[in-house]
Parts: structure tokens; C-alpha cells; sequence
């Protein structure tokens, strides 16, 4: 791309307005992800069915500092991917992005669990993790060709602080050296969960594009009423974030689609705080033909 001089005033007014435009962001979003490959369920990219009319995210699950051995134990940031290559793999990255210009892929850090056991997030040492995280993370996003990261660490053996600044400072280095172009996280509301995500955000929330808030985590049974108040309570945590609205189709809690999941997101489009939608997960949606996929990008698409 050629680039052209600009006089210093004109520049600064370009790069200001720039600036506020990206800041400012849609009110609307019309914004799909969906998380893939956790539960080695043979699921494809191409067999979740991808509406024109949306920002479509896939989030690969997971990337992990773990061993691979038959007890995992911590790695300190050496990063390998977990999820399902078989039928997840860097050439069918390339192609799902080839045939579909609206497609962005990403890959989550941390999860749940690793053979049945929890996955802990367990630096040595802030330095020595960062280090070792741009290493390995920065490998695996260039062989897939990977739009964007996500944090998902469920599990800590340190303090809030530490985990805000190994974060923090591995997606300052991600997005400064254009590794990614995009970055989430993903809390729900769990009193040893929540503090290091807040501590998070208070330091680095101006690199966090989404917050994959995991509203399935609530209790199941959860109302419109009830769902509304928990979106509102945190929207004010992650104060001028994009907090994006979320259901599991793996029988988890929270406001289901059937419970009226989109009721509550037309209550929030109307009031422009619908910054989009996340479904947990592909791997489970499969079965049923991944029927609320298709109608979590018609609302978006079509829904005034």
C-alpha cells in the first residue's frame, strides 16, 4: 500500500478522527462467534452454516500451557494446541476464510478442564510467562493463520494482578506487533473467577475488543427479567466494553433460546446495547443441525 504525507495539522485530524471512529464502535452489532473443537465431535467449519449478513467468529478451543502427556501438568506460557486438528487444521482455516470474506477466526487460551482435570493458570513467574506465551502463541497464530485471541482460564493458583499483567502484557505485544487484530475474554459472575478478570480490565481493558461474558453460567431457569439485570450489572463491571450476550446448546444454565434468550436481545437492540452474540458451543449445536446458530444470525441480520 502506497502511503502519502500528510501536513502535520491535517494529520493529526485524520488520526484523531480515526481514532474516535474506532473507539466509538457500532451501538448494533450485527457480531456471531462461536466457540469449535473442545469436544472432539468431529464438528467442521463448513458444517456450521455461516449468514452473509454477520461478522462471523470462530473461536478454536483451546490452546493450553499444559503437557501433552497422559498427566498434564503446567508448562509456564508454552502453549499447544488442544483442539480437534483432525478436522480443525491450519489448511481448513485458510480455506473456511477463502470462501467466506465475513469469516474471522480465533483462538481461546486456558478452558476448563484437560483429562478431566482442571486447567489451572499457573505462572511461574510474570516475565518468564509472557516470554514463553509471545513465543509459542505468536507460532501458532501465524501457522493458522488466526484473526484474534480469547481468554478463558476458569482455574487460578495466583493473585488477580499477576494474571492482569501476564495477560495484559502478552495482548499488548499480540496487537502492537499485529500478531492479531482482535482479542476477548471470557468471565462469568464466580467470586474466585470474576476478581482476576476486573483486575484485568481496570488495567488493560483498552486492548480487550469483546467480553464473552458467559451468561449460560447462571443459574438454569434464568428469566428475561433476571437476565436483563445480570446484562446490566456486567455492562457496569466492564464499564464501555462490547459485553456480548451468550446461551450454551450443551444444557448449561442461563437464559435459554426457548426461555426467551431472544426476547431480551430485541429489549437490547432497541436500547443500542446489543453489541452481539457467542454460542457455546459448535461441537454441541451439531446434533440438532445447529438450528440456534441459524436464528442467532437471522436476528442479527434482519432484526430491526
Amino acid at each position: 500500500m502506497k502511503l502519502y504525507k500528510l501536513p502535520g495539522p491535517l494529520l493529526l485530524n485524520v488520526l484523531f478522527a480515526l481514532f474516535s471512529s474506532i473507539q466509538a464502535g457500532p451501538a448494533n452489532s450485527k457480531l456471531f462467534r462461536e466457540y469449535i473443537g473442545a469436544e472432539d465431535k468431529g464438528v467442521t467449519f463448513s458444517d456450521v452454516p455461516i449468514n452473509s449478513n454477520v461478522e462471523f467468529h470462530f473461536i478454536l478451543s483451546f490452546a493450553i500451557d499444559y503437557t501433552s502427556s497422559s498427566h498434564p501438568s503446567p508448562t509456564n506460557g508454552n502453549f499447544r494446541v488442544y483442539w480437534d486438528t483432525k478436522n480443525l487444521n491450519h489448511s481448513h482455516v485458510s480455506s473456511i476464510k477463502a470462501q467466506h470474506s465475513n469469516v474471522k477466526v480465533a483462538m481461546s487460551l486456558g478452558g476448563d478442564t484437560i483429562n478431566g482435570q482442571h486447567v489451572f493458570f499457573s505462572p511461574t513467574s510474570i516475565n518468564s510467562w509472557v516470554r514463553n506465551a509471545i513465543q509459542s502463541i505468536t507460532e501458532i497464530a501465524r501457522l493458522y493463520n488466526l484473526d484474534g485471541i480469547d481468554i478463558d482460564y476458569e482455574h487460578f493458583k495466583t493473585d488477580p494482578n499477576t494474571f492482569a499483567e501476564c495477560i495484559g502484557r502478552l495482548l499488548f505485544y499480540l496487537k502492537n506487533n499485529q500478531v492479531v487484530s482482535f482479542t476477548s475474554i471470557a468471565p462469568y459472575a464466580d467470586d474466585s473467577v470474576q476478581p482476576h478478570y476486573l483486575a484485568l480490565w481496570k488495567k488493560y481493558g483498552h486492548l480487550i475488543d469483546y467480553v464473552n461474558f458467559q451468561f449460560y453460567a447462571y443459574e438454569k431457569g434464568t428469566t428475561i427479567s433476571q437476565f436483563m439485570k445480570y446484562f446490566e450489572a456486567q455492562s457496569l463491571n466492564y464499564n464501555e466494553g462490547k459485553v456480548l450476550v451468550s446461551f450454551g446448546t450443551d444444557g448449561s444454565g442461563g437464559l435459554s433460546p426457548q426461555n426467551g434468550f431472544f426476547e431480551a436481545c430485541r429489549k437490547l437492540k432497541s436500547q443500542g446495547k446489543l453489541h452481539g452474540i457467542f454460542i457455546w458451543s459448535a461441537d454441541d449445536s451439531k446434533k440438532d443441525g445447529f438450528r440456534y446458530e441459524k436464528q442467532s444470525q437471522n436476528f442479527l441480520a434482519y432484526t430491526k
